[in-house]
């Protein structure tokens, strides 16, 4: 009986910690509101490993992803359809 109890309390205590990282998780995905809409820029993250390619559209907090274990380099390329 007393195992019985033993083994319910740490699954409570798991579960309240898988909940709790769960929460944090989704509560870090938000949108900052101060993030400002960059498209126009034609930004993009290239791996320089194989070539993936990630078009930046909002900017926030600068984090550079990292693609192949390498971070991805910064891109600038004229935007297309512009006059010089």
């Amino acid at each position: 009986m007393m195992a019985v109890l033993i083994g319910l309390g740490i699954g409570w205590v798991g579960f309240r910690a898988l909940r709790a990282v769960g929460a944090a998780s989704i509560r870090d995905r938000v949108r900052p509101e101060n993030s400002e809409d960059v498209a126009d820029l034609s930004v993009f993250f290239v791996c320089r490993e194989c070539g993936t390619e990630f078009q930046v559209t909002r900017l926030g907090e600068v984090q550079v992803p990292r693609h192949c274990g390498e971070p991805m380099a910064v891109v600038q390329r004229p935007a297309t359809g512009q006059d010089p």
